[in-house]
């Protein structure tokens, strides 16, 4: 894969130069055309955009170099998500896509992930759900962000397995699957003797989902996630997580 650590006064970075340079190769983008942007503002794409690819060949291949990519560089976590999902049938519309990822990284090549050494030890999360964004299916997508301390050490795009009715409802699987890293992370850190006494955080933008999990009267809207309500209000009863609301501007 690729990856290459630089140490400095600030951290190790985390890179993968030549495993970028050698996708560009590749996928023989003769053009130095950059764009500041993975993916078009409020892009969506279906299996019958386009028409189909003579070759997918080379599709696949390079979708699939970008999956690892992502160990990296979690900015491309979605859009990577997203063409992933045409490797069966791509389309000239979905081969556009994965060049305009391409020409983002021939402009953003040198950035690096920095895991900082003088940060705190403190986890902080943020979840978040676009409701229904598929259009093919529905499905919402979530996505999840984990600093430790200044340090991004987890980061998930992945739509969910069901449709949700609400936007309350989406946010509110996300927060679930968010709940899971933030409980498996802690049980991997205090096998590394790192203990935390104040909970964790988990900013949601959706004050719905907050007033959920907080309520202890379950009713008819709530009942087809009961599970995940439960999952989530017993780790915000122990301590485990809290629950602040932030901006979606923010």
């Amino acid at each position: 894969m690729g990856i290459e650590v630089a140490y400095s006064p600030r951290g190790y970075l985390l890179s993968q130069l030549k495993y970028v340079a050698d996708i560009l190769e590749r996928a023989r983008l003769t053009d130095n055309k950059t764009v500041d942007t993975s993916i078009e503002v409020n892009a969506r794409y279906s299996s019958s955009d386009g028409l189909p690819l003579i070759d997918p060949i080379l599709y696949r291949t390079i979708v699939g170099s970008l999956v690892y990519l992502t160990i990296t560089h979690p900015n491309i976590a979605y859009v990577v998500h997203v063409v992933s999902q045409f490797v069966v049938s791509p389309t000239t519309v979905h081969w556009a896509a994965v060049l305009r990822i391409l020409r983002y990284f021939r402009g953003t090549v040198f950035q690096s992930l920095l895991l900082s050494s003088t940060s705190s030890l403190e986890l902080r999360t943020y979840s978040y759900a676009d409701h229904g964004s598929d259009p093919t299916d529905r499905k919402s997508v979530t996505g999840l962000y984990i600093f430790l301390g200044d340090s991004l050490i987890s980061w998930k795009s992945k739509k969910q397995s069901i449709v949700s009715q609400s936007s309350t409802e989406a946010e509110y699987c996300a927060m679930t699957s968010t709940t899971k890293e933030i409980v498996w992370l802690h049980w991997l850190l205090a096998n590394m003797k790192i203990l935390f006494s104040h909970h964790t955080p988990m900013y949601c933008d959706n004050q719905s989902s907050i007033q959920i999990a907080h309520n202890s009267v379950f009713h008819k809207r709530t009942k087809h996630i009961e599970i995940d309500c439960h999952l989530i209000r017993h780790h915000l009863k122990h301590g485990t997580i809290a629950l602040p609301f932030v901006p979606s501007s923010l």
